[in-house]
């Protein structure tokens, strides 16, 4: 499908070149693309605040589960019985399996239809089933199936918006320091579950139905502005050659011999070594063919980076989806929160995300191995989460402060893999700079670790009630077990480095 033009920025010829310059339109790509999946991740966050209202009241003397059933307090049926984590965690697995397997199927029509048109079925069905979940509260609504089957509906549509936000970004920026834009871009990720805790906390006192009413509301609401505004790439507002190939009008005189690649995509994506090649219009229109899925996962690098993923997301959405649970039911110096304070107090681990995931990507694009950066914050992120379960209940100081980097080290590579690794994987010589394997790419990445996400939820709704001890631990050998699939992808970052004559007193440690 040919991509058409956003509707409201056509209305508006002074938004287009040579009025508005490549600077613009890059700013305002940004822009949306990170208010959308910000929206995304804030009706997301929806069932991991309403948790403690839904689900049983664990004794407030401890951190001890529940062993006796007739201390659990009316919650909402069916999740408040003694088996109510349980159901908990099984709704987070619907939703996250059936958005795991969305996530490939999206990828894969990300690459062949307009991505804008795509986005906007996205958000809107997101927000419709995010939405109709909150009116089980006013209707009265009991019964699991319900609940279920809307999470499941809901996970298909959420699984659009990232191969669709990763593409479009990838469409307009370049190799040149991905790893720091896509760092900061990434943010919106815990932008977003910030943004969701706030308002559901907030709403909970009117009905916990308001907790996702509102947030569905958003998400419908950036639908619009996607689908008005958001351009899939340069060429669909005007940044196009005479010669069918695409060239940015701000590129200086000394990038005219780029105009030989007749056909090809605009692509600050390339790497140096493509944008030095001339390509012929047969092969420049071969690049623009859509990658298969099995060709795609046999890209260099794609499957290890992906199965790291399925642990690193797995540690992270435990955190997404049982956070402001843990805080709830945890004693702080001896002191329990209330469910508004617990969902609030949750935030500071997003915070803490925002920070790693922009440090990573600096750190990646400075020392130019995203595979070290990843295995260095993993590791760490092990004796963050030790920390932070020892020491995290002596003070409210010590609960912050190490939710803050337990947060930051575990978001850290998280962010990384999705962003910058889908990308550079997505556009890398192997495809010959190919700019529409970069959805499926994505798709493959991310949706390998949505299973993960899938894992780790449900893994916690059952563990957590026998202690948390437990869950930890998994979190912990999780972590452990995502480096284990980075290690070839380092020794062949270190083999690298040394053969630029880089980094020779680790490279010969490691030879």
């Amino acid at each position: 499908m040919i991509p058409t033009p956003p509707p409201f920025i056509t209305q508006f010829p002074s938004l287009l070149p040579p009025n508005k310059t490549l600077f613009f339109h890059r700013t305002l790509i940004l822009l949306i693309t990170f208010f959308a999946y910000a929206s995304f991740h804030a009706s997301r966050k929806s069932p991991s605040i309403v948790k403690s209202v839904l689900g049983p009241e664990l004794p407030l003397n401890g951190t001890d589960p529940v062993r006796d059933s007739g201390s659990i307090e009316m919650g909402w049926s069916p999740f408040n019985g003694s088996r109510g984590t349980h159901r908990l965690g099984e709704l987070d697995l619907g939703f996250l399996v059936s958005y795991s397997i969305g996530m490939y199927f999206a990828g894969h029509l990300g690459d062949r239809i307009d991505l804008r048109v795509f986005l906007t079925i996205g958000m809107m069905g997101s927000g419709v089933s995010t939405i109709v979940f909150g009116l089980g509260y006013w209707w009265d609504v009991h019964r699991f199936v319900f609940f279920f089957v809307v999470m499941v509906v809901c996970g298909l549509f959420q699984s659009i918006g990232w191969p669709c936000v990763v593409a479009v970004v990838g469409n307009w920026f370049g190799r040149d320091k991905r790893g720091l834009i896509m760092g900061v871009w990434n943010s919106h990720t815990s932008v977003g579950n910030i943004l969701g805790s706030v308002i559901a906390s907030w709403m909970l006192d009117y009905g916990w139905g308001w907790s996702f009413v509102l947030p569905g509301l958003l998400v419908m609401l950036m639908g619009i502005v996607v689908y008005g505004f958001l351009a899939m790439s340069p060429d669909v507002v005007g940044f196009e050659s005479d010669d069918g190939g695409v060239e940015l009008m701000e590129e200086s005189d000394t990038r005219d011999h780029e105009k030989a690649m007749e056909g090809e995509s605009l692509s600050l994506l390339q790497s140096k070594s493509v944008e030095d090649s001339g390509f012929i219009e047969s092969n420049a229109k071969k690049s623009n063919d859509a990658i298969g899925f099995l060709e795609a996962w046999r890209l260099p690098g794609v499957a290890s980076f992906a199965f790291c993923l399925f642990f690193s997301k797995l540690v992270a959405y435990t955190f997404l989806y049982w956070l402001p649970f843990y805080i709830r039911h945890t004693a702080v110096a001896g002191v329990h929160f209330s469910h508004r304070t617990a969902g609030m107090l949750s935030t500071i681990f997003d915070i803490g995300g925002v920070i790693g995931g922009i440090l990573a990507g600096y750190i990646s694009d400075r020392i130019e191995a995203r595979g070290i950066t990843s295995i260095i914050f993993l590791s760490s992120s092990i004796v963050a989460l030790l920390l932070y379960r020892i020491y995290g209940s002596i003070s409210i100081f010590a609960n912050t402060a190490l939710m803050f980097l337990s947060g930051s080290l575990v978001n850290g590579p998280y962010s990384l893999i999705t962003t910058a690794v889908a990308a550079d994987l997505g556009t890398n010589s192997a495809v010959g700079g190919n700019a529409r394997a970069l959805a499926t790419v994505t798709a493959i990445i991310d949706g390998t670790g949505s299973v993960g996400a899938a894992v780790g939820p449900l893994l916690a709704g059952y563990m957590s009630s026998e202690g948390w001890n437990s869950v930890f631990a998994m979190l912990i050998l999780s972590s452990f077990i995502a480096q284990l699939f980075l290690i070839r992808v380092v020794r062949t970052e270190l083999d690298d480095k040394r053969a630029q004559g880089k980094w020779f007193w680790l490279t010969r440690r490691f030879s």
